[in-house]
């Protein structure tokens, strides 16, 4: 007589690992899987299905659902689910582990697990009597389990007790304890607080970021344009992996590589982290500094954003501020060129920006003037008055040789600062270009092995994007200006403009960009009073008749160039 073994159950198991980490360096899928295997063999049991899980299980909606529909489908004759340990059935506790299992034995599924805290044995109470009920049977392992679910719990409460607060503690100091920032790489460096993540500028990332900064600050491109710009420099958004939703830890490709575009341009524009502020829900709202340097100051980032965003650093203690226009101002034109000085001219009675309109009088004509009578007080200068104050004042300036020859050595040296810049932004151009046209060259030779007519649709429409990229390249490098400005033409004008500055400040066809020049006279704006007095705050380049070195040579010079 032979011997038989019986028929093998048909079993699921599941496997789940919290992250990504854990996967790799911890309890990971494929030791998991082993032990499974293992427990399988010895229990005569024949794993139709393996679920991979790479989720928190102590979340209220569980990973191993997915599993769990599947056993309760009747079609795929599942007897029995296999895991490592509750622990990594679920992290939820008893109830939803209680809510698990009962759905699977409703079915016809037993739980069990390698280490056999689960069992399905059942004890009947009435069994000496040869009488049963729903309420007399019960499983003698059921307190056990219960308990052990209860321990998972509070084993994930006590370890994200300690992590997540540890975290939030040294966000506050200032560290970084979440993925970088693009522009910017993590770096692990000794602290007074043991080893620590700081920023550090990413060799590659960082320098288009810087370059958005530089290109709004210049003002001579609108956002567009800037956009076009950092994409020419070959701006491409970071490339991560994409996984298999069955199994996350194999990878089945890549995304991200995109071009710059406008509204992530003005993501990166607005955020504080690139003047050295971080801004997260664990900072409770306040802005707090890191321990390490923006890509770009403070000044730089608030001058870049225009008033939309803007960083006070008041002894340390740093403050953010998003302005929004007045209400009075919404309907009405802020920079109104008939009366272009009412930001750069102050109240004389509150040291705020002058409102300017015209009233109209009983006879019906319009008087503009220049006023402030909203605060509380009342201040009226009528328009040709004001215009006349600021005519006299201008005209009064003067400045010394010795400052004008320096103001023309500091324009010198920021110009071929410029003109370095402007060579490596041609040079990465044609960088990207080269690169390019070797991908091209490549697509081409492959396309020429290949003989299935669906590989080469694909690889077509491949080479055509790169085909596509290389002309926009071309066509940003066409309009990259080849003929350099004449530097000593520049220099006669300063000079010239230095000498005359009534004709830069008083005769300049565009109001708006008059009023802006005469705003650079002076190191804080003046208020109407001072300008009547003649005692207003000048910038350096206007300190009369004084020696200064180079270090009050300002950024700026009054011609814009």
């Amino acid at each position: 007589m032979s011997n038989h073994l019986p028929k093998p159950e048909n079993a699921v198991a599941a496997i789940r690992i919290s992250s990504v980490k854990q996967g790799l360096q911890g309890d990971s899928p494929e030791h998991q899987k082993e032990q499974i295997e293992r427990y399988a063999i010895s229990h005569n049991l024949n794993i139709k299905k393996f679920f991979i899980f790479m989720e928190s299980a102590s979340k209220e909606e569980q990973p191993v659902q997915e599993a769990i529909d599947y056993c309760t489908k009747k079609s795929n004759n599942i007897q029995v689910f296999v895991i490592k340990s509750i622990d990594r059935f679920t992290r939820g506790g008893s109830y939803l582990y209680d809510h698990l299992k009962i759905q699977l034995e409703g079915n016809g599924v037993r739980l069990v697990d390698i280490y056999g805290i689960i069992s399905d044995k059942k004890v009947n109470t009435l069994e000496h009597l040869g009488v049963e009920y729903d309420w007399s049977k019960y499983s003698p392992t059921k307190k056990t389990e219960i308990l052990e679910a209860e321990r998972a719990k509070d084993e994930m409460r006590d370890i994200m007790t300690r992590m997540i607060g540890a975290e939030i503690r040294y966000v506050r100091m200032g560290y970084r304890v979440r993925q970088a920032p693009f522009g910017y790489q993590n770096k692990k460096v000794e602290t007074p607080h043991g080893k620590r993540v700081i920023l550090k500028p990413h060799p590659r990332e960082s320098r288009w970021i810087i370059r958005m900064f530089e290109l709004r600050l210049q003002g001579n491109l609108n956002d567009k344009e800037i956009v076009e710009t950092i994409n020419s420099l070959g701006f491409k958004t970071r490339t991560f992996n994409k996984r298999d939703p069955n199994d996350r830890t194999r990878v089945i490709g890549k995304n991200g590589g995109k071009l710059l575009s406008d509204k992530q341009f003005w993501r990166l524009i607005k955020n504080p982290v690139y003047a050295g502020i971080n801004t997260e829900k664990w900072t409770e709202g306040n802005p707090v500094k890191g321990r390490f340097d923006g890509l770009v100051s403070i000044k730089i980032f608030n001058k870049a954003n225009r008033g939309k965003i803007t960083i006070e650093d008041k002894n340390g203690e740093i403050s953010i501020f998003k302005k929004k226009p007045p209400s009075h101002l919404l309907n009405k034109q802020v920079k109104n060129p008939k009366f272009p000085y009412k930001r750069h001219i102050m109240c004389p009675k509150c040291s705020k920006p002058l409102y300017g309109s015209a009233s109209r009088g009983k006879s019906g004509k319009y008087y503009p003037a220049y006023h402030c009578n909203k605060r509380g007080h009342y201040f009226r200068v009528a328009l040709k008055d004001f215009n006349e104050v600021v005519k006299k004042f201008v005209i009064s300036l003067d400045i010394t040789p010795e400052y004008a020859e320096k103001l023309k050595q500091h324009t010198l040296k920021l110009w071929k600062e410029k003109l370095k810049t402007i060579e490596n932004d041609s040079q990465q151009l044609d960088n990207k270009i080269s690169a390019l046209k070797v991908t091209a060259e490549g697509t081409v030779n492959k396309i020429r092995k290949l003989s299935s007519d669906v590989a080469i649709r694909y690889i077509e429409e491949d080479l055509i994007e790169v085909e596509n990229e290389i002309q926009q390249l071309e066509e940003q490098q066409k309009k990259t200006p080849k003929k350099l400005i004449d530097m000593d033409i520049v220099m006669d004008n300063i000079k010239y403009f230095l000498e005359h500055l009534e004709e830069l400040l008083l005769y300049q066809s565009k109001p708006l960009k008059k009023a802006e020049y005469f705003s650079l006279l002076f190191e804080q704006p003046p208020t109407y009073a001072e300008l009547v007095s003649g005692t207003p705050k000048l910038a350096p380049i206007f300190a009369l008749k004084s020696t200064l070195d180079d270090t009050n040579i300002p950024d700026g010079d009054p011609t814009g160039s």
